[in-house]
């Protein structure tokens, strides 16, 4: 058998970005916004323009809605059955699933206004932002389950262009992303090392998941 990895490192890594969540929460909780919200927003409603209005909102479509609820995580699980790895398959449902049940509580728990300059109608909580959940989400967990280190650097880009975006349409202050960033990392590493025994194939195996 593979010798499965150490997973109390990630396990802390894990716990450590949902406390941080957490903790990021409470401070926008009770401050409402921090220099930097304002600071940011302020630049990044500068920016603005047609373009990148029209990319923003093909962000705002990938990551959020029907699409990324549905269409992503039921894809994505279909393609590892394909390649056999159905462990892989549920992994990535499952943090899917559990990050967006989380960050919805958090919406409601903290309940935070969204900035004035929204382009978007939205009215829920805006700690954490769901779409950059999501895109934490995705990409760690396609990191760990690939192990590949393209898909990590795309994977990264995608998150940060995914918080980018977000507040370039005034969905979410810039410390939304970061809590949204947290909380999709924390889960997907849990979520991972809970399966890890199931993930790990012995040797025989390696070629047909390949």
């Amino acid at each position: 058998m593979v010798t499965p990895p150490s997973r109390r490192p990630l396990v802390s890594a894990g716990i450590t970005a949902l406390v941080l969540t957490l903790g990021l929460g409470v401070l926008v909780g009770l401050r409402d916004t921090v220099g930097v919200d304002e600071a940011w927003m302020a630049e990044v409603v500068d920016w603005r323009g047609p373009l990148g209005e029209a990319v923003s909102r093909v962000f705002d479509f990938l990551g959020g809605g029907w699409f990324a609820v549905l269409v992503v995580p039921i894809g994505v699980a279909i393609a590892f059955v394909f390649a056999n790895r159905p462990w892989a398959a549920l992994d990535f449902v499952l943090a899917s699933a559990v990050a967006a049940l989380v960050c919805q509580l958090l919406k409601a728990l903290f309940g935070r206004a969204r900035p004035d300059d929204i382009l978007l109608p939205l009215d829920n909580g805006s700690f954490p932002s769901g779409h950059t959940t999501n895109a934490a989400v995705i990409a760690v967990s396609l990191g760990l389950l690939l192990q590949r280190a393209w898909v990590w650097v795309l994977g990264m880009l995608y998150v940060v262009a995914m918080a980018f975006t977000r507040t370039y349409l005034g969905a979410h202050w810039i410390t939304d992303t970061l809590g949204g960033a947290l909380l999709g990392a924390g889960v997907a590493l849990l979520v991972w090392c809970l399966l890890l025994p199931r993930l790990v194939k012995p040797l025989g195996d390696d070629s047909s998941a390949a």
